[in-house]
Order: C-alpha cells, then structure tokens, then sequence
C-alpha cells in the first residue's frame, strides 16, 4: 500500500488516493507517533514501553508487540500473515520505520527546509509556501502531552518557525516584501522575542514605502527586547537600521544574492570546488560522532562526490572524494549501493586522471577503492590498497600511510587465516598515529588488536586495547567506540557464563546501542546471530521468533530455523542452497553455522566444504573476528566434523 502518514497536525494515515487507513486507537496512533519521530531509526521495544506509559503495567511488552503486530496489517494489509514487514521492520530488541521519508509529512517537511537554505529565492519561496501548507495543526496534536511528544512538538514547532521566516526572506529577496506585512506582523507579535522577526518585519515595511513605520518597528522592538530580556542591543536590528536611514543598496531586490537567499553576512567562498569539498571534510568531521550524523555524513559525502563528477572535472572530483578520511573498522557496508557507486566513480576518475595525477592524491583515490569495495575477492581491489600503501611509504606521509594501512586491512579478509597481517597493520596503525597525532587511526588501530586478541583467545591483550581505545574515545569524542567495545564485553560474558540468559540479556542491550549508532553493516542481522551463537554453544536448537530481523545472514541460519521446526526436508532444501560466506569479518562465524548444519543433517558433502573452509582458521575463535560474536574454537569444531565423519 502506498500511504502517507501525517503527523503535523492529528496523526493520521492515508492511502493512494488519499481515503484514510484505520490505524486504531489513540495508543497505536501514539506508537506510530513514536516510530515517526526516531526518524526512521530502531526504537527499543524499553524505549516504547517508557513513552507510552508513565507508569507500565506488566503486560506492556507484550502489547506493545500487538499493537506493532496490529499497525503492521493495517499499513500491509497485502503482506501475508508470517511474511517480513516491510514497513515496521524489527531491529534488535525494537521496531523501526521504513516509510520513504517523502511519505511521512514532518520528515518531509524537514527535507524542504534543508533544501530551501540552499535554494534560490523563488524556489525556496514555493518550495516552503507548500511545506507550510501540509501543517494542519499542532504536531501530534490528537496525543497526549508525554514526554516524548512535548520534545517533538517543541522541535518541530522550532523548524515551523524557521520555515516561515527562511520563506519570508526568500519573498523579501524576490522584492515582494509589501505582500507579507499583515503576516509579519502577527508573527512577531506572537514571538517578540525573534529578533529576525522584528527584521523581517521592518524590512518588508521598508519594500512598501513604508520607510517611517519600518524605523518604529526596529525601534519599539529594541525596546521590548530590553524590558523583557534586558537586550540593549542586537546586531541584527541596529545593521538595518543603518541601512534603512542610508537607503542601502543592498535592501533592494536587483542587489539580492538570490542564490543564497540573501542570508549570507560575511566574505566567504562560494565557487564549486569550495563548496563540494567542504561538503566532504564537514562529512568527515560529523561521521566520527556517529548515530545519525554518521548516516548524514555518509549521505552528503556521496551527494558531494555524485555532483562533483557532474562537473566533468576530474581533478576536482578526486579531491572532493579524498576530503572524506573517516576510518573503517567492518567489512560490510552501511549503504552497499552507495559503496558500489563510489567506488565506480573513484576508479574512473583515476582512470581520466592518468599517470599525472599527484601522488598523494593517486594513493588517497586508490585506498579509497579498497576501504569502500569489501567482503569480495576482487584482486583489483587488494592491489589498489598495496599500491597505496607503496606510495604512501615513498612519500614518507603519515596521513596517507594511515589510510592505505585502513585499506589494506580491509582487504586482508580476502584470504581466511590472515589475523597475523591484521595484527601486524594494527602495530603499524598506533605507532604511526601516536607519533603524528592520528588520534582517529590510532583508536582504529586499538579496535583491530581487540578484534585480533579476540580471534586468537588472547583476552588479556584485547582487553588492554579495549582500555587505550575507550580512553582515546573518551579525550577525542568518539562514541561509536564503546557501543563496539561493549560487544566485546557481551562476547566476552557469552564465552565466561554458564548462563546463557545472562548473555542474552547483555547482548539486547548492545543491540539497543546498535540500533542508534548509524552502522547497519554492524547492527543488520548480528543481534539474532549473537543469540543463535549461544543456542549452539549450549546444545540447543535455533531461536525461531518469527520477529527476528536475521538480516543477511539469514540464508546460513535458515537450515538449523527448519530443523528447530522440526523440518527436516525443509532444511536439507536451504542447506542445498547455501552461498560461499562473504570475505568479510563473519566468514569464518557463517562457516561454523555450516558445520552444525552438515553435522545435525550429516550431510557429508557440506561437511567437508566446511571442514576446507575452517581448516586454514585452526587455533583461533570462531567468529572471534568480530570482537562480537563467538561460535567457540575452531579446533573443536574441526574435531566435531571429523568425528561425525568416522562414525
């Protein structure tokens, strides 16, 4: 069904032609309320629990998972009874909203207005005439005032108002001032205390000749300024005085900067190069922080990237693509169609950039190429990032040695058992960066030695780096670092307890934190994997909770679901059809699922796929890559196979 869901106002839905879908009582309205404003973010089935009730009775849980199971077949009607919802998807321990956001009316809304800043004066002036048209109230205004709904009202109430005023300067700019008098008017008196408001104001009574009344207005607004919040004076309001007494040039509409909506009050640079370059460095700077300026970050890289090849020149696509050198710590991609077309445009601006190309920048390109283009055996891709790294080493530049090395780990994984070279780059990671202040890589270098430590049993050494890395974390403000070293520490609990519910548990928790930290190529399908990890390390069957998102790696894990069902014909059938695991961190954890698919089917075929596949992994974890999950030692498994196939 093709819906829009309108939350600027009562919250509501409609379908296609515009009829209205029954969504339910106030409650499921306010859930769905909740899931449009983590924007479409994983909310913790906790997290709803607390904003829905003050004070939860003991069946919240489970009717919260009633009324997600109650929206779900009024918004796909279509979808059959056991099929994956495709709009309120089950992440983790939570439920997320995967409506496009041009289909919900506040995300929408968001949307124009960030465009609109951007935007010349005419379209920035229609573009959020109709934005400010689709409120129909209050947000939210047929819910009760929790807490969850004053914060997004008072946020998106915020946004109205900046949309009304970025508008009415776009109107200003276009010279059609006198047609916003009466509006403005009743906009500042009901918010005196904007400053921009009283501006706009005065400005638009300037372009209807009305000079004197445009004077009073900047006046009688300074002063209330001062009675109320004792301003004596505000910049913004004694410039246009000063230039309304001077009949400045400027507060005409043939001297407006149409482009930038004649919002712009200082000197600064504004040409192609500038802007899509700065566009990238800004990315690279927000991704660190994670959440969702990680996913922001990402987009607007690639948005810089997309338009900077439009231009048709090469130089200045490489150096908007090499602005952007966050590190990479996983070998699966949050946005693999935007790593594929990345890294498509990076090979052919080499390609036209030739053999004169500078050589920092040729390395910056080519380790590019081999951080964004992962989990295959491509050896293009594995030569990109050894040609970096020989160029970075000529050059004697550490900045570029650091993002080479990144490369080049990223690529170890194309050959099982290689935890000897990622050890050996980790070294060479911290050394580097300890000497020339890499904080980034030298915390990334911490991260690969507790993947590494986790993968050999060496707990003592990954838990020292999980100290160094947190304590970076801590000093340089990166806090994607302790959701990773928090998985470790639930890996950790898995390995030590004989409780596997106490290991459950802290794994919900990291999957919480997963679902807000702006990786999917992490947090996709690992919560149910971590739990089917201690299923099998106990002796038990697969989960088979319908609501578990398994994500990618639900075709190994559907063998072992089948069997637990009690299917074995089904399970021979998914076991016929298993795929060659990804060069990536869960190649070796997907090959272990194999092996106790091939022993409980005693498919002998498999097993010997499985025992090639494990056998170069001999003396590490399984799944210790990961720093995540673990299927125990690979030896143990080797030894299971072997007996299996003697008897």
């Amino acid at each position: 069904m093709d819906i829009l869901i309108k939350v600027l106002g009562p919250v509501r839905v409609t379908d296609a032609a515009g009829g209205p879908v029954a969504v339910g009582s106030q409650r499921r309205r306010e859930l769905l309320g909740r899931l449009v404003a983590a924007g479409g973010r994983a909310v913790s089935l906790r997290a709803l629990v607390e904003d829905l009730w003050d004070d939860p009775p003991s069946t919240a849980t489970g009717t919260v998972r009633t009324f997600v199971s109650e929206l779900r077949r009024a918004l796909e009607p279509q979808r059959s009874p056991r099929g994956r919802s495709r709009l309120i998807e089950t992440v983790g321990t939570g439920y997320a909203l995967r409506v496009p956001r041009e289909r919900v009316d506040a995300h929408r809304f968001e949307d124009t207005l960030r465009a609109a800043r951007d935007q010349s004066g005419q379209d920035a002036a229609a573009a959020l005439t109709d934005a400010i048209a689709w409120w129909d109230g209050e947000p939210y205004a047929d819910l009760d005032a929790s807490a969850w709904v004053v914060r997004e009202r008072a946020r998106l109430g915020e946004l109205h108002l900046q949309a009304v005023e970025l508008r009415a300067r776009a109107v200003i700019d276009l010279g059609r001032g006198e047609s916003l008098v009466a509006e403005l008017e009743a906009f500042a008196a009901s918010h005196p205390w904007r400053e921009h408001a009283w501006v706009l104001l005065s400005h638009a009574l300037y372009q209807a000749d009305r000079q004197v009344d445009a004077l009073s207005t900047l006046r009688t607004a300074r002063e209330r300024l001062l009675d109320r919040f004792g301003l004596e004076s505000a910049a913004g309001l004694d410039d246009l005085e000063r230039d309304i007494l001077r009949h400045a040039a400027h507060l005409a509409p043939a001297a407006r900067d149409g482009n930038r909506l004649g919002l712009l009050t200082r000197t600064e640079a504004s040409g192609t190069y500038s802007r899509l370059r700065a566009m990238s460095t800004v990315a690279s700077a927000a991704a660190i922080t994670g959440g969702t300026n990680l996913v922001l970050a990402q987009r607007q890289r690639a948005a810089a990237v997309a338009e900077a090849e439009r231009t048709d020149d090469p130089d200045l696509t490489a150096r908007v693509i090499a602005a952007y050198d966050v590190p990479a710590v996983w070998s699966r991609a949050d946005d693999p169609e935007q790593s594929r077309a990345l890294v498509a445009t990076t090979r052919r601006t080499l390609l036209r950039l030739g053999s004169d190309a500078p050589a920092a920048l040729r390395a910056r390109l080519l380790a590019t190429v081999a951080l964004e283009h992962r989990g295959s055996r491509d050896a293009w891709a594995a030569e990109a990032a050894r040609e970096a790294e020989r160029i970075a080493r000529d050059l004697s530049d550490p900045n570029v040695l650091v993002l080479a090395l990144n490369g080049r780990f990223m690529q170890s994984f194309q050959r099982p058992g290689n935890t000897a070279e990622r050890d050996a780059i980790a070294s060479e990671l911290i050394a580097v960066s300890t000497r020339h202040d890499l904080a980034t890589f030298e915390i990334l270098g911490h991260l690969i030695k507790i993947q590494v430590g986790a993968a050999l049993g060496d707990i003592d050494t990954a838990e020292r780096h999980v100290a160094a890395a947190e304590r970076l974390a801590d000093v340089h403000e990166t806090p994607l670092v302790r959701v990773l070293t928090a998985a470790f520490a639930a890996m950790r609990l898995a390995q030590a307890s004989g409780d596997p519910a106490e290991a459950a548990r802290a794994y919900r928790a990291v999957a919480t934190e997963l679902a807000g930290a702006g990786m999917p190529g992490v947090e996709a399908g690992m919560f149910p994997l971590a739990l089917l990890s201690l299923r099998l390390r106990h002796g038990r069957p697969a989960p088979v909770d319908p609501d578990l998102d398994r994500g990618p790696y639900r075709a190994w894990v559907q063998p072992l679901i089948d069997l637990a069902r009690d299917d074995p014909s089904a399970a021979r059938r998914s076991a016929a059809a298993l795929p060659e695991p990804a060069a990536d961190h869960l190649y070796d954890a997907l090959w272990a699922v194999t092996a106790h698919t091939a022993i409980r089917l005693e498919d002998a075929s498999l097993a010997a796929r499985a025992r090639e596949a494990l056998d170069p992994l001999r003396g590490q974890i399984a799944g210790g890559t990961t720093a995540i999950v673990s299927f125990g030692p690979v030896d143990d498994i080797l030894a299971e196979l072997d007996a299996h196939r003697g008897s």
